[in-house]
């Protein structure tokens, strides 16, 4: 009897300090706080890779936080214009924006160089600038007067070239040419001559259809599809000259950014780099499977075409202008176009040794 009593009172101890180690640890879990974001995306729902993506980003935060930071996303549209995302997180309205930096080029040069150069350089090489070269804190510092903190969230790879009611043979074809066609790649085709028209990705078939734009660019087969561009214009221009290596945003409200915890921020960091890998990959994949849908299904109504060599050439003698002339017009602009360009020179040697010579085989 006095053996179970003594059981009895060790196990009750136990019991005790086990109940007090709780309490006394209950507090740094309880008091862990949660957090409720909106993101607002320049994507229409149709859009799935784009618009999946930020749902795929918001879903990883989530698990990756145990639930302590919920981003609720919304398309272009549901929540407010899809060129309306920039201000409202500016202002600390909205948490969170997904969209792309060359959107912005009317309140800072300097933003085009963040999403796509006229001849500049491919996914891997403009990622290694972000995060190896002077990118991510040029951009950092380009977007600290707006009270935004910007991340590279995924490139597109190289586009295409867009598409085209009329053909292009000669760079004079561009002139009065209407293009939907943003950033840098646009002042390139407003100084040949074109009108360049910034419509939304939502809004691009009813432009074409009706004969409000002759021509416009998106991504490449895959999206392009989606939207039903193959259905508004005949030719098919490739390669994107414009944007070889587009890169899009996700941007937070620098006072709900720095709110959060130091392990959350880091969790935005981390989430926001994933998505390079995982959208850039899977546009890899479906371009692939749309442009043999293009070949096959709509060899009839769609030419796929590249665009002549002089074009190019001409092209591109006035994309190394207009860059120039649009990096003097800011001081940060001009330290983002010097950063960029010096950049693209070393990697390029790198490229011309290793990519190039295999490319140029594989494809010969």
């Amino acid at each position: 009897m006095e053996n179970r009593r003594r059981f009895i009172l060790k196990g009750a101890a136990l019991v005790a300090a086990g109940a007090a180690t709780q309490v006394v640890n209950a507090p740094n879990v309880i008091a862990q706080p949660k957090f409720q974001w909106r993101m607002a995306t320049s994507w229409p729902p149709a859009l799935d890779v784009l618009q999946g993506n930020a749902q795929r980003f918001a879903k990883i935060v989530d698990e990756m936080s145990g639930g302590r930071l919920k981003i609720q996303v919304f398309a272009a549209g549901e929540l407010m214009p899809a060129f309306g995302v920039f201000d409202a997180t500016s202002q600390g309205t909205l948490e969170m924006y997904n969209s792309a930096a060359y959107y912005w080029a009317g309140k800072e040069p300097a933003t085009q160089w963040f999403t796509a150069v006229p001849f500049g350089m491919n996914a891997q090489s403009t990622y290694t600038w972000y995060y190896y070269g002077d990118g991510l804190k040029l951009w950092e510092e380009t977007y600290a007067p707006f009270n935004l903190v910007p991340r590279p969230s995924a490139s597109t790879g190289v586009q295409m070239g867009g598409w085209f009611r009329k053909k292009i043979n000669t760079i004079a074809d561009y002139k009065g040419l209407k293009m939907r066609i943003p950033g840098l790649g646009g002042k390139v085709v407003a100084k040949a001559g074109g009108t360049v028209v910034l419509t939304p990705g939502g809004e691009i078939y009813s432009a074409l259809e009706r004969g409000v734009i002759d021509a416009s660019e998106w991504v490449g087969p895959h999206d392009d599809m989606k939207l039903g561009l193959h259905q508004t214009a005949k030719y098919y221009y490739f390669p994107g000259w414009h944007e070889p290596g587009t890169t899009g945003e996700f941007t937070f409200s620098k006072k709900h950014y720095d709110a959060l915890p130091a392990d959350l921020r880091h969790i935005l960091d981390y989430a926001a780099a994933a998505m390079h890998t995982f959208e850039f990959m899977e546009y890899e994949s479906k371009n692939g499977i749309a442009l043999q849908k293009l070949r096959t299904e709509f060899k009839s109504k769609v030419e796929i075409l590249q665009f002549p060599a002089p074009v190019l050439q001409e092209l591109k003698k006035l994309a190394l202008e207009t860059n120039k002339e649009e990096s003097e017009k800011t001081p940060i602009a001009k330290k983002v176009y010097a950063s960029y360009s010096k950049f693209q020179a070393y990697i390029s040697d790198w490229g011309k040794l290793s990519e190039g010579p295999y490319q140029n085989f594989i494809a010969g």
